[in-house]
């Protein structure tokens, strides 16, 4: 495979992002040229669609507003079934630079890697600052995570990832949480006997409400909880299964 990206996808799953994520995709087309750009349109209202398509990527597009878990899963789909050996994820807000997609794809392959995360707290240089609320959930599963897996995880609400196909394959099944895809994901990995690493990246303020950054509050937290539960009462057997890929 070609360091710079071939046999590579990635997906951008995107809500009303006209303005953003046409520079998105030109961001990931130039630090990965070879790389292929899927964006899931969820059933955006303004102009996302028609932007993604005139930057050069591909487009699917649901007919109604499904959720970051759903247009994140239909890249997946997409993914496998073109075979693709390599997937990986971007927000289309603008929020996590395309510049570290590089060092991702190195790390995937230097740590015989599953699944890379792209932590925007690792480097511990400060220069994120969330909100007290959003700060105390990161922590409280970054604390579960880690408890959980024995391995230490800062950032387990990035959406900033890097994935085999085998663990897109996996996330293609029912198994995979399409509500709130975050610490219960990397708990069900270390339970089916995948390596997930992280690597310290930057990540720049967003600019307005992403598709992610709904994942706060007392609802997200009693949901979270309630899906780590459910996953570690999964058996936890390697499993890669033949996941059903219709519509």
């Amino acid at each position: 495979m070609d360091a710079h990206g071939a046999n590579l996808l990635i997906i951008i799953p995107a809500y009303n992002e006209q303005g953003h994520v046409g520079e998105v995709i030109r961001d990931v087309n130039g630090a990965l040229p070879g790389a292929d750009v899927l964006v899931v349109d969820d059933g955006s209202g303004d102009g996302t669609a028609a932007e993604a398509e005139r930057a050069g990527a591909t487009v699917l597009s649901l007919p109604v507003n499904s959720g970051y878990g759903v247009a994140l899963q239909t890249g997946y789909k997409f993914g496998v079934r073109a075979g693709y050996e390599i997937i990986g994820q971007i927000d289309a807000d603008g929020q996590h630079r395309a510049e570290y997609l590089t060092q991702m794809l190195e790390a995937l392959k230097r740590e015989n890697a599953d699944l890379i995360v792209g932590s925007r707290f690792l480097g511990a240089d400060g220069h994120y600052k969330p909100s007290l609320a959003r700060a105390m959930g990161i922590g409280l599963f970054a604390h579960l995570t880690t408890s959980i897996t024995r391995e230490h995880i800062s950032d387990p609400t990035s959406g900033f990832q890097l994935m085999r196909n085998r663990v897109a394959r996996l996330f293609c099944s029912d198994v995979y949480p399409t509500d709130y895809p975050d610490a219960d994901v990397l708990i069900l990995l270390h339970r089916t006997g995948y390596r997930v690493r992280e690597i310290p990246v930057q990540m720049r303020p967003s600019p307005g409400k992403s598709m992610h950054s709904g994942h706060t509050g007392p609802y997200y937290v009693y949901k979270m909880l309630l899906s780590i539960f459910v996953t570690l009462l999964r058996r936890g057997t390697k499993v890669i299964p033949q996941a059903k890929l219709a519509p």
